[in-house]
């Protein structure tokens, strides 16, 4: 164990071997700030003041020159070899409640959404819990580097924890799952992370708004807050876009909670009705078009939750930077 200090704070926590800073701070209960955890967001940057860290991604795009002229690192990549003190912002809002663990998961079962995108069900050995909206990273075989995917189910007794994975042409990370894992292998989970989860305080009804595999912490947001007792009044808005018709999915999952079709409707849209030849009789146009569409100044009056490819995560706040929705509303963890 190394003894890693945060300057000017009187706060300190170890660090296991193999471990990176930033991940080892909140299991010890320190809120540093992160949001994607792979090295590309540059959230988690912290001043290294004294001792020797090593980078699990020396060239994330998280660090520019300029920080590591000025001795910064990316904590969620900096594992230390030797005690540290750093300089960094500590805050409790970067804790959950929930803390990060390590373990191992068996693959329980999987199946097929969309031609891209599948569905995978590990069995843990004990239970670990998390909140809807949440991710984890996994330790795939054959692949470099830890891979962020989010929960799409909740935790209830925390045995399961589902992924929706998107396919991505060349991506090793999704070749890893679709090819090479089978039924009863085992992967190394780190989790669970993420600040976007559902906030069951809020007497907002609730939009959620969703690309590609952005389907899975949205559909675990929507399952959280049809399972949670004080939220049984709370209406939701869920969008969900894709290219064609035949990316779209998730009906029948909304389908199965308590109010669909009443408290929960379905907004689903295509942006290329014409490029895969399956007819299509629903919106068309973009995702974040559609919920400006639909819901207006109304957005203001929502607690909002979206996930998906950066393109259309920008596009949407955006969007609701424009629609004027309160920045303490809008709820979205930054995947590059």
């Amino acid at each position: 164990m190394y003894k890693i200090n945060i300057a000017g704070t009187g706060l300190a926590f170890d660090c296991a071997p193999g471990d990176t800073i930033a991940r080892a701070a909140i299991r010890a209960g320190i809120g540093l700030p992160y949001e994607c955890n792979v090295g590309s967001c540059g959230t988690c940057k912290v001043e290294l003041v004294s001792g020797e860290v090593e980078s699990n991604w020396p060239a994330a795009p998280g660090l520019n020159e300029r920080d590591r002229a000025r001795g910064r690192v990316l904590g969620c990549q900096s594992r230390p070899g030797s005690d540290c003190t750093v300089k960094a912002r500590v805050g409790d809002q970067y804790l959950t409640g929930c803390a990060p663990r390590r373990f191992e998961a068996r693959l329980a079962g999987q199946r097929d959404l969309t031609h891209d995108i599948r569905e995978f069900r590990f069995a843990l050995a004990e239970p670990v819990d998390f909140l809807p909206g949440q991710y984890a990273l996994l330790q795939l075989p054959g692949v470099e580097g830890l891979r962020a995917y989010s929960m799409s189910n909740i935790a209830r007794d925390g045995a399961t924890w589902h992924f929706q994975v998107r396919r991505v042409p060349g991506g090793k990370g999704g070749a890893a799952l679709f090819d090479h894992l089978r039924v009863g292998d085992t992967v190394a989970i780190d989790g669970p992370y993420g600040l976007a989860y559902l906030r069951t305080g809020s007497e907002r009804d609730i939009v959620c708004i969703a690309g590609g595999s952005g389907l899975a912490p949205m559909m675990s947001i929507a399952r959280g807050m049809a399972a949670h007792p004080a939220m049984a009044a709370r209406r939701l808005h869920f969008f969900y876009g894709g290219r064609t018709a035949r990316d779209i999915c998730g009906s029948d999952m909304l389908a199965e909670l308590p109010g669909y079709g009443d408290r929960i409707t379905w907004h689903p849209v295509i942006s290329m009705p014409e490029a895969d030849g399956h007819q299509w009789t629903g919106p068309t146009g973009f995702v974040h078009e559609l919920a400006s569409a639909t819901l207006g100044a109304a957005l203001r009056e929502h607690e909002i939750y979206f996930a998906g490819p950066p393109a259309m995560a920008q596009a949407v706040q955006r969007m609701l930077f424009d629609a004027g929705v309160p920045a303490a509303q809008v709820h979205y963890d930054a995947f590059y």
